[in-house]
């Protein structure tokens, strides 16, 4: 796994660390990714949780209050409470607190049955688990998976964070999730954010959650240490 984080930019603080899968030597996700099928979904996905964990506790999050974001298959989840459990086995060997876990699922992966993972939400609500929306704005659904589950986090998609300095129509667009998002008490993430000018601008709309290279590149194995531009002193 490599550690990304996601910031806080009203309060300059880590606000989670997203898990990534790699290779075993820093190898891209895509290599990884693309030896998953639908025989071996199921494994790999409790293994990545595993990973995510563990990996994490080794890196030292223990040491301070951030999150944990760990990217989950909602194909490869047959029932909720029976696929968590290895997953709290690994939270309580390794001491981390479980209220800090956050999973996230990508609207990029088809969902054919979008009250399955409506179900799989309810449930890790109920667990005390926050769950995550991956790539809004991206993929097989959008506004309507999200009328449908109704998550705690959306993550907005980088094709709509990149060049938004430039763009009054992604700031438009961009703006109106962000003011529903308030409506319905969901948290907005902006991701994918590689320069300043972004920043500002996602900063300026109200945008407080940020995560991308303009803060730091994923750590592998590690947590990586966040750059602070000197543009985010000022509270939103």
């Amino acid at each position: 796994m490599a550690f990304q984080p996601i910031v806080d930019v009203s309060l300059e603080r880590v606000y989670a660390y997203e898990a990534l899968v790699r290779g075993p030597n820093g190898e891209s996700a895509q290599g990884v990714l693309s030896q998953v099928s639908a025989e071996n979904r199921y494994a790999f996905d409790q293994k990545c949780r595993v990973a995510a964990i563990r990996g994490a506790v080794a890196a030292g999050i223990l040491d301070d209050d951030a999150k944990l974001s760990i990217n989950f298959l909602p194909n490869a989840v047959y029932s909720p409470i029976a696929c968590i459990q290895l997953t709290l086995a690994t939270a309580t060997a390794t001491g981390f607190p479980t209220d800090r876990l956050i999973f996230e699922f990508t609207e990029n992966e088809q969902m054919p049955d979008p009250a399955h993972v409506a179900n799989i939400v309810a449930a890790y609500r109920k667990m005390g688990f926050a769950t995550a929306l991956d790539d809004f704005g991206a993929g097989h659904a959008g506004l309507a998976l999200l009328a449908a589950i109704q998550p705690d986090i959306i993550k907005l998609d980088m094709a709509l964070m990149q060049g938004i300095a430039a763009s009054s129509v992604k700031r438009t667009i961009v703006a109106h999730v962000v003011r529903m998002c308030a409506e319905l008490g969901i948290v907005v993430i902006g991701e994918g954010v590689e320069t300043v000018a972004e920043l500002d601008v996602l900063r300026q709309i109200g945008v407080r959650y940020i995560q991308g290279h303009v803060f730091a590149r994923p750590g592998f194995r590690s947590l990586a240490p966040v750059h602070w531009p000197a543009s985010t002193a000022i509270a939103i």
